[in-house]
């Protein structure tokens, strides 16, 4: 991925201080954030029966109105990659490109495992999504976001074989995702593990996560924003290259 051009070390030095925009649409439960100098001025929850992209632009409006911020002041965008809805992925993706190629401005984009597991706590954290088809996205933390186990989709019982030794603390926005009905359920040998619920709405995290990335400079074009579907996409496993 390309990093900002010949002046990123620039823009690095003025992270301290600075406005960050973030977004999340990769699941029903969307969200905006807006972050001064590391402070959040403002979460907001979206939800769009009818996709986001019919709604996005006008709630980003609006959030800027209510906190006097103009477009022009924000200093870099970051956007909720995935897992998640592969079409929310994109509406994402493609909102937080065009705003920052208006503005000419760096972008950062965030996993939703990373984000997860940025909100939880413990020395290793193990975010968990409902990936579908008896499987889920998951992942190990440090404190420190280091990946321990990369991003992965996997059985549920492969993972708990895997981590059954580690002390990980198990994290996930959906509250039933553990339990008897979830895609996640608990064996008797994991009931006490600690575990968190944090909140669905995503963007706060993602901003956090953004900033602390522009601050070390690792910030990019808004052309190399890639997502981050962890599975691909059906149309690519369906595909069949022509005789």
């Amino acid at each position: 991925m390309a990093e900002v051009g010949p002046d990123a070390g620039e823009f690095q030095r003025c992270c301290f201080q600075m406005i960050l925009l973030s977004l999340d649409t990769t699941s029903r439960q969307g969200s905006l954030a807006l972050m001064k100098d590391g402070q959040l001025l403002e979460t907001v929850s979206l939800e769009a029966p009818d996709g986001y992209g019919q709604v996005l632009f006008q709630e980003v409006r609006s959030l800027l109105a209510r906190q006097q911020v103009k477009a022009r002041e924000i200093d870099g965008y970051a956007a909720a990659c995935g897992p998640g809805s592969f079409t929310g992925i994109r509406v994402g993706l493609a909102a937080i490109k065009a705003l920052a190629e208006v503005h000419a401005k760096p972008v950062a984009g965030v996993s939703n495992l990373v984000a997860i597991a940025a909100a939880a706590e413990g020395s290793l954290r193990a975010p968990v999504m409902d990936a579908r088809r008896g499987q889920v996205y998951a992942a190990v933390f440090d404190d420190s976001l280091r990946a321990v186990l990369g991003e992965i989709v996997i059985e549920w019982p492969k993972f708990i074989a895997w981590a059954g030794s580690k002390d990980v603390t198990l994290a996930t926005t959906d509250p039933d995702l553990f339990g008897p009905g979830g895609a996640a359920p608990l064996p008797a040998s994991w009931r006490d593990r600690p575990r968190v619920v944090v909140p669905s709405a995503l963007a706060g995290p993602v901003a956090r996560v953004a900033a602390d990335r522009f601050q070390r400079g690792e910030h990019l074009l808004p052309e190399a924003l890639e997502a981050n579907y962890v599975r691909r996409p059906d149309a690519e496993l369906r595909w069949k290259d022509p005789l």
